[in-house]
């Protein structure tokens, strides 16, 4: 029976994220393959079982999850800076208690298939909690940031998928939240600022890489 293009797609997804999830593991990062967003959700709640505190990085591929309002009625403390009601300070405390918290969830804006992680910030908050401070890191990944190429692939990849509709979604003043694509700019709402590639698991971090079969986020 011929198959379905949803069909193809789902196919060809899981080969690609599961071959991701092995080179993940090869770097020692705790990586596990969900065929459906409710598996990531599920995975999510579970890793945050025995948290107190949840940081939220910004994450456009999280908030698809609708796992936010799930942990807040569990009595989790929230952090998320993206909330529209705060104050520039108090955006700041926020992201600087991100850095303590239980868990961080959040996403990556980039992965090759060779299981190397790209990340690119505006203020470096997101960047920096996944790499050292809080007890536990989680991200859920789509199908649609695995690269096939090398890091600077992962790179152009984050300048030009990633960051035109993220600074647009942002309002951010910036060319690319015009054009659709990266004009290198120095404009103050630039949110191309910080870039960390992460070859191994941050050697104290408890790690984990959901790799999810589906097109979400940027």
């Amino acid at each position: 029976m011929k198959k379905s293009e949803e069909e193809v797609l789902s196919w060809l997804g899981e080969k690609r994220c599961r071959a991701v999830v092995e080179h993940l593991q090869r770097r020692q990062f705790t990586a596990v393959y969900c065929a459906t967003r409710q598996e990531a959700v599920d995975y999510v709640l579970e890793q945050t079982r025995e948290a107190v505190s949840v940081g939220f990085g910004g994450s456009y591929t999280i908030a698809g999850l609708g796992v936010e309002q799930k942990l807040a009625e569990q009595g989790k403390r929230i952090l998320n800076h993206g909330h529209p009601d705060l104050t520039p300070e108090e955006k700041l405390r926020v992201r600087n208690a991100e850095l303590t918290c239980d868990l961080f969830l959040a996403s990556s804006n980039a992965v090759t298939m060779d299981g190397i992680l790209v990340n690119i910030d505006g203020v470096g908050n997101r960047c920096a909690a996944m790499t050292c401070g809080p007890k536990k890191v989680v991200l859920v990944i789509g199908r649609n940031k695995i690269v096939d190429g090398t890091i600077q692939d992962a790179i152009d990849r984050v300048k030009n998928i990633a960051s035109p509709p993220n600074a647009m979604r942002l309002d951010k003043k910036t060319p690319c939240a015009e054009t659709g694509r990266c004009m290198d700019c120095q404009s103050p709402d630039r949110i191309c600022c910080v870039t960390t590639i992460l070859e191994r698991k941050p050697r104290t971090s408890d790690f984990h890489v959901v790799m999810l079969n589906d097109d979400i986020g940027f």
